[in-house]
């Protein structure tokens, strides 16, 4: 079950109930509580590098955050599994063995990890599914909503159309990984909004969210509709909606048509400024990272009051029912709120965008 009601606020708001006051145990936000010290070990598994936002933000996030929670006590144990779902059982059978506190786990393979999961219940280690539902005993769970950042990119795509959405435009689906139960949610939040309204002509689960997979994708959809044919391409994120618009490139198309993303990786920020992409999604990274640090701090040690209030949603996975949960909203970002998103939160400074070849795209959107 997922939180029906939410807002899509503006992710300068980060929540940070630690500084609230809103703690358990009799210590406060950074001393000791009552099951563990400061003296903390936060083992940390991420799913893969061909994102982005993993070493950039994700990473250096939570371990700055772990810091400033413990006094500069605690510690993060970091691996990145590359896409490898047997390498990331193994990363974190080796971090049961080495005796970490709390499990921070971004799945490669929801389903597969399980059994890793079940031994860490077992060794007493907590786990905390970090931006994917893994399936098993996990404690709590925190990403983005994820079946509202589909419905954004539908509504936008739709939006692209205009006028013209009157259910025979045919759309390619370009959807995530068939392993990332999120890829299953996004695809459901596009329908939702995009049923009924457009015809999808073709739609691909792209193996590892690869960008070189949804290029191959998108070439065979071309070859299969014709690049005149297509009014509009649904992807999952930003680093397919770059396979894809390479793809069209190479079979000719002069006249883009609208194509979502997801991430706001700056190459897809720097596309949208051109009309090259038409919209990403914004997910505030410093928000959900930096909670799911006080999430893994409080759980560890004992503040159960800091954790009730950090988990107020809940979730079901295909194992477990009625799992603590917290969904961070998400924004649309285009041309014309850029400066408000990615510029005003410090992702991105001005510099890294409006590189030499996009001043002037820069100067039209007003980024000057």
């Amino acid at each position: 079950m997922r939180r029906i009601a939410i807002a899509v606020a503006a992710p300068t708001l980060t929540l940070s109930l630690a500084a609230c006051g809103a703690l358990g145990g009799a210590t406060g936000a950074t001393g000791a509580g009552p099951s563990k010290g400061d003296d903390v070990a936060v083992g940390l598994l991420l799913p893969e590098t061909a994102n982005t936002r993993y070493e950039k933000f994700d990473y250096p996030i939570i371990k700055s955050k772990v810091a400033d929670l413990t006094r500069g006590r605690g510690r993060v144990d970091y691996a990145n599994a590359g896409a490898d779902a047997d390498k990331q059982a193994d990363q974190m059978e080796k971090m049961i063995d080495d005796k970490v506190d709390v499990i921070l786990l971004d799945a490669v393979d929801a389903h597969a990890i399980a059994g890793e999961v079940k031994k860490a219940k077992t060794a007493g280690i907590p786990v905390i599914a970090y931006d994917r539902l893994a399936e098993g005993p996990i404690d709590a769970y925190i990403s983005f909503d994820n079946e509202l950042v589909g419905e954004v990119q539908g509504r936008s795509l739709l939006e692209a159309l205009g006028n013209s959405a009157d259910g025979s435009q045919k759309i390619v689906m370009m959807n995530g990984s068939p392993t990332d139960p999120n890829a299953r949610q996004f695809k459901e939040g596009a329908l939702a909004q995009l049923n009924g309204r457009v015809t999808i002509s073709e739609s691909y689960d792209t193996k590892d969210w690869k960008p070189e997979n949804a290029e191959a994708n998108m070439a065979e959809a071309i070859r299969a509709i014709g690049g005149s044919g297509i009014a509009g391409v649904y992807s999952a994120n930003d680093g397919m909606a770059g396979g894809v618009i390479k793809a069209m490139k190479a079979a000719g198309i002069a006249k883009l048509p609208p194509v979502t993303g997801q991430d706001a990786e700056l190459d897809a920020v720097q596309r949208i400024l051109t009309g090259e992409q038409y919209m990403s999604v914004y997910k505030s990274y410093p928000t959900e990272a930096e909670n799911a640090a006080e999430m893994a701090i409080a759980k560890v040690q004992g503040k159960d009051i800091q954790f009730d209030s950090l988990t107020r949603d809940n979730v079901s996975s295909p194992t477990e029912k009625q799992i603590p949960a917290q969904l961070v909203s998400v924004v649309a970002l285009t041309k014309g709120n850029i400066k408000d998103t990615v510029l005003a939160d410090g992702i991105y400074k001005k510099s890294q965008i409006c590189t030499a070849g996009y001043r002037t795209a820069c100067e039209r959107a007003g980024l000057k």
